[in-house]
C-alpha cells in the first residue's frame, strides 16, 4: 500500500501536524480529527484529491452492496470504476493546475477506515515527490469519469443511495449551504 499527500506546493520537505482549517463536526469521541493531524490517502483513493485544493467535488462508486439499480441510475452505461462531479467554474483550473503528489510512508499513520483516509500525530518526512501536471488525465487513469455540472446541489440525493459518496470541499459548491 502506497500514502500520498497532494498539494500546489512543491517544497515541501516535512509535514508538520496542523489542525483543519474549517473543523467538521465529528461522531462521539472523534473531535480529535479536527486538532493537529498529518493527512493522507491511500493510493486506491487518491482520486479524490487530484483536484485543486479548494475544488467542490462530489466522487461517487459502487461499494459491493450497490444495486443495479442505483448503478444504472447514477453510471448509466459508463464502464469508469467512478464517477467525479465538477462545477463548471472549475473546468480551466482543473485543465491548468498542477499538482505535486507527495509519498509518504505508512508509518507513523492510523486508518480512518473513510475511504482511504490516513492520519499521523507526528511530522512526517516524504519519501519522494512526483508533478501531476494533467489533472483531467489523471483521473482517467484512475478510471473516474470526470461530468461537469453548474452546481452540485441536485446531488445530494447521492447520499440516499447504495453506491459510496465523497464530497470535498463542498462549502465552496455554488448553492451548498
Amino acid at each position: 500500500m502506497q500514502l500520498y499527500h497532494f498539494s500546489e506546493d512543491p517544497g515541501i520537505a516535512v509535514f508538520e501536524p496542523r489542525p483543519v482549517r474549517v473543523p467538521s463536526e465529528r461522531g462521539p469521541g472523534q473531535d480529535w480529527l479536527n486538532g493537529p493531524l498529518v493527512w493522507a490517502i491511500e493510493d486506491a483513493h487518491q482520486a479524490l484529491y487530484l483536484f485543486p485544493r479548494d475544488c467542490p467535488r462530489i466522487l461517487i462508486w459502487p461499494t459491493p452492496s450497490t444495486t443495479a439499480a442505483d448503478h444504472a441510475a447514477w453510471f448509466g452505461a459508463s464502464p469508469a470504476k467512478a464517477l467525479a462531479y465538477v462545477e463548471w467554474d472549475w473546468w480551466r483550473r482543473l485543465g491548468a493546475e498542477r499538482l505535486y503528489r507527495y509519498d509518504l510512508p505508512v508509518e507513523p499513520f492510523e486508518s480512518l477506515s473513510d475511504a482511504g483516509m490516513w492520519v499521523a500525530r507526528t511530522a512526517v518526512t516524504p519519501l519522494a515527490k512526483e508533478l501531476v501536471a494533467d489533472l483531467p488525465a489523471a483521473l482517467q487513469a484512475q478510471g473516474v469519469e470526470l461530468r461537469f455540472t453548474e452546481t452540485l446541489a441536485h446531488l445530494r440525493p447521492v447520499w440516499d443511495t447504495t453506491l459510496h459518496a465523497s464530497g470535498v470541499r463542498l462549502r465552496h459548491a455554488r448553492d451548498w449551504g
